[in-house]
């Protein structure tokens, strides 16, 4: 199964009045979960379904990307709440067999530990940026994964067709 990791877009800052999880996305992470849905339907590279972590900056950035893309929306997953062990990842992964390729919409550290496992190189050797995309192949529950490609926001095509490419942030 191809996964496609989407960390969130660019949130409120923290110290939310009601917690980390009530975050909200700013414009531009709107415009980046955007970017990314843009991007991925323009390269032929869409999810069969989206699954997406229950924090409110990354059901938003699943709902941009979604309507982007012209998908169905997001199924929210708890296990992908902002803490998720890649282990615990893997064994919910095997519940959905029947998906060819499956968009995760979450947090970092989580993602980047999550490569670190499927690919067995060190923690922190692959850095998850806000709204970048990066596509591996695994079989759940198992281990072993291959990355085929990472790519950041400031490369994606932007929304709005600026010539310019935004930087990361």
């Amino acid at each position: 199964m191809e996964i496609i990791l989407l960390r969130h877009g660019k949130a409120e800052p923290h110290g939310h009045p009601q917690g980390d999880a009530a975050r909200a996305l700013v414009p531009k992470g709107e415009e980046q979960s955007r970017r990314a849905g843009d991007f991925l339907r323009a390269a032929g590279i869409l999810p069969e379904i989206v699954l997406t972590s229950p924090l409110v900056r990354a059901k938003q950035t699943a709902e941009y990307f979604c309507r982007a893309a012209q998908l169905p929306g997001a199924v929210v997953q708890p296990w992908l709440a902002s803490g998720m062990h890649p282990d615990v990842a893997l064994r919910e992964l095997a519940a959905f067999q029947e998906f060819k390729r499956i968009c995760l919409v979450g947090h970092e550290p989580d993602f980047s530990m999550l490569l670190a496992w499927v690919t067995n190189c060190e923690s922190g050797a692959v850095e998850v940026r806000k709204g970048s995309l990066i596509l591996f192949d695994v079989k759940p529950p198992s281990r072993s994964g291959t990355v085929r490609f990472i790519i950041p926001q400031r490369l994606m095509q932007p929304v709005n067709n600026r010539n310019e490419l935004p930087a990361d942030d």
